[in-house]
Parts: C-alpha cells; sequence; structure tokens
C-alpha cells in the first residue's frame, strides 16, 4: 500500500467517526452500538497515521522484482528500507540503495553503491577497483565480464563511451577532475553482475538535485533510503551488512 492509499483509508475511515459522532441515539441499545463502533474506530485512525508517518518519513517496505541483486537479495524478497539514515550523512560504500534512476521507469532501483564522489574506478579482468584498490566483493553471483573506467569526463564501457542522450553523464563543467565521480554521483552495481541494468548502463545515479544528462534530465534524482532487513519470507529474514 502507497502512502497515499494509506492516507486515503485513514480519511475514510475518519469521514466514519465523525459521522457517527453526529448521529442522534435513538434507542440504549443503538447508542451502545454506536459507542462500540467508535471505540474500534478510534485505534484504527490512531495507527494509520502513525503508519503513514512511518512510511512517509522513516521506513518503507519493498518487494524485490528481479534477479538483478542475486545472490544478496532474490525475487519476492520483502524488505524494509531506511528513509531517514542519509539526514544525517551521506551514503556510504557497499550500502544497498533504493533509488529512482535516471530512465524511465515505474518503480524504484535497488542497487548497491560501488563508488562515491571523488573516487576513480575502473573493472578490468573481472575484478572493480576503487582508488587503485581491488574492492573484496564475496556478494556478488559471478565477476563482470565487461571492462570499464571512468576517464575523459565520462564512463568507458569496453572502451565505448555512454551516450549522455540515454544515460546521465553530467557535463564537463559538472566534474571535478577528468577521471574522478563528479559530485552529487554515484555508481551503482547489482550484485548479479551480468544480469543487471545499473550504471554501466545507464551512468550516474544522484543523491539529489536533478538529472543532468538522459531521458530523465531535469527531472529529480535523489535516493529513497538504505535497504537494512530482509524480513520476508521468514527463511530469509536477515540484516542487510554493507
Amino acid at each position: 500500500m502507497t502512502p497515499l492509499q494509506l492516507l486515503t483509508l485513514v480519511a475514510i475511515i475518519a469521514v466514519a467517526r465523525i459521522v457517527l459522532s453526529l448521529r442522534p441515539v435513538v434507542a440504549s441499545s443503538g447508542g451502545r452500538t454506536t459507542a462500540i463502533a467508535r471505540e474500534y474506530l478510534d485505534p484504527f485512525i490512531v495507527a494509520g497515521l502513525a503508519a503513514w508517518i512511518l512510511i512517509t518519513f522513516v521506513a518503507r517496505t519493498y518487494y524485490i522484482p528481479s534477479a538483478s541483486m542475486v545472490p544478496t537479495l532474490e525475487v519476492h524478497d520483502v524488505l524494509l528500507v531506511d528513509k531517514f539514515e542519509y539526514r544525517f550523512h551521506k551514503p556510504n560504500e557497499g550500502d544497498i540503495v533504493v533509488f529512482p534512476p535516471p530512465i524511465p521507469t515505474p518503480d524504484d532501483f535497488i542497487k548497491r553503491i560501488i563508488g562515491r564522489p571523488g573516487d576513480t574506478m575502473r573493472i578490468e579482468g573481472g575484478i572493480v577497483y576503487i582508488n587503485g584498490k581491488a574492492l573484496a566483493e564475496p556478494y556478488i553471483a559471478q565477476r563482470p565480464d565487461y571492462e570499464l573506467e571512468i576517464k575523459n569526463y565520462g564512463v568507458y564501457v569496453d572502451g565505448q563511451p555512454l551516450d549522455p542522450s540515454v544515460a546521465n553523464i553530467p557535463p564537463k563543467s559538472a566534474w571535478t577532475a577528468p577521471d574522478r565521480i563528479p559530485p552529487n554521483c554515484y555508481f551503482m552495481m547489482g550484485d548479479n553482475r551480468n544480469d543487471s541494468e545499473d550504471s554501466h548502463i545507464w551512468g550516474f545515479a544522484q543523491a539529489g538535485g536533478t538529472f543532468a544528462t538522459g531521458p530523465r534530465a531535469g527531472k529529480p534524482a535523489g535516493f529513497t533510503g538504505r535497504a537494512f532487513l530482509i524480513f520476508w519470507p521468514i527463511s530469509q529474514a536477515k540484516i542487510l551488512s554493507r
């Protein structure tokens, strides 16, 4: 249920509660029935408002629809996503994040943060290097079968730069160096590296502002929050570490 749907349901219950409050009591039995109805509606209204506040400002659930994060996240897993954490600090390397991607889609994506603003990055021989150091990645399904390098104010995959008309690649003026991830930009990858539509296809995700280029240029960007817990199915329940 979306926050809007939940708020609508709470509003309907609240209207019913008001109607019952205004309804004249004709007989004692009818009055007792009305009182009972009010008694049960009030907790629903309070609980509904509390749930709306939680999913709007603090946490929300997220359903995994694809295999792009296998083996860390399986299809049909249900997660809790912390929407509050990034109000206090910037995203960390290794965070599993829900966010709107810079390509047209009705749903948010979920990927792992691999590169952050100011990082150098390349993928060579199936190994990801950040700032010249190889990442230890025990969580991936398999090593990436493509080469990648951030250089010349762009993202080069198998020697070819991503096209800013179809990927979010900020203009040269937005970069601090030709080989470092630009400010406010993050390189996102799925743990199922060779079956993941991620930054090696559509460029950088952004922690805020609007997308610089690509099909959603000028549209709001940001991170919905960090996934921190698988709570369904119970057999898969675990805390998600970085």
